[in-house]
């Protein structure tokens, strides 16, 4: 009897993680109360505040030119507003990673149209989506829009577990 108590258990398990790793994660509505800078957002759910990173992009940092427009645009697009997130990943900080809109407007492609951001290619995988971006951030570098309007932007990324610097230049 124990025995088949336990199949029964393992098999609810793997039914259960089954699931849980097939099925994508269901979208859902909150309402932005904090923009810590240009690509992370503090968003007010039931009662419950999520800390949220925006998928496939990365801004500039405090102190690096562009921080405060990146954290500006952010702010105007949805700070006291009503959003809707859809969660694809979770990072080593415990933040959602998710897409963001309001009213229909991607806030992540947003920052990259307005050369706030651009395309973190290590982790922007999800196509169509991440080559569109791709394309926005050519766009806003040929037009010299945002931080692109220098010589040698000034990037922040990740290598090898390492956060390290790079100068891109033309």
């Amino acid at each position: 009897m124990g025995l088949l108590i336990a199949t029964r258990r393992f098999v609810a398990v793997v039914i259960l993680l089954y699931a849980l790793n097939c099925e994508p994660a269901s979208a859902w509505d909150g309402y932005v109360i904090g923009t810590p800078d240009g690509d992370s957002l503090r968003v007010k759910r039931e009662g419950r505040i999520y800390e949220i990173r925006l998928y496939g992009i990365d801004s500039p940092e405090y102190g690096q030119s562009y921080w405060q427009e990146a954290k500006g645009l952010t702010r105007a697009l949805v700070l006291g507003k009503s959003v809707t997130i859809e969660p694809l990943d979770g990072d080593r900080y415990g933040r959602v990673v998710a897409l963001v809109r309001h009213q229909g407007q991607l806030v992540n492609s947003e920052l990259v149209r307005n050369g706030l951001a651009w395309v973190y290619p290590r982790y922007c995988q999800i196509q169509p989506l991440c080559s569109d971006m791709k394309y926005l951030e050519e766009a806003a570098r040929k037009q010299g829009i945002g931080l692109w309007r220098e010589k040698a932007p000034c990037l922040l990324g990740y290598g090898g577990g390492l956060r390290i610097e790079f100068i891109v230049t033309f």
